[in-house]
């Protein structure tokens, strides 16, 4: 892993952690018949996956990376990936006023970025 770039091992491994994220978070959403505990026991199971995965990110990417640049590049993976599983898993629409709230932390994202004078 040390020979490829760091910035792409913290982004790679936070894309991966957050696709588990997210079917441990909204993946029983489709399972409502299924009792309360066993889908949190199941979230928990694949959450821990997710922590595999994100706590090294962090680890590796922190130095290269603030911790206010690897919390803003988890919420937009976090928003990217929640918003290809709300299409495509649990077949809800983006709607026009989403994809614009989406935009907006897009552009506070810029701000974090952006190498100030």
């Amino acid at each position: 892993m040390s020979s490829l770039p760091t910035p792409l091992v913290t982004i790679g491994l936070l894309l991966a952690s957050n696709v588990f994220m997210t079917f441990a978070w909204y993946g029983h959403l489709k399972f409502k018949s299924a009792a309360l505990i066993t889908v949190i026991l199941i979230s928990w199971g694949i959450a821990f996956f997710e922590y595999v995965l994100q706590v090294p990110a962090n680890r590796i990417g922190h130095g290269y990376f603030s911790a206010a640049e690897l919390k803003t590049i988890q919420e937009v993976i976090t928003l990217s990936v929640f918003a290809v599983f709300s299409v495509l898993y649990l077949k809800e629409p983006l709607m026009w006023n989403h994809l614009l709230g989406f935009g907006c932390i897009a552009v506070g994202a810029f701000f974090i970025f952006h190498k100030w004078a």
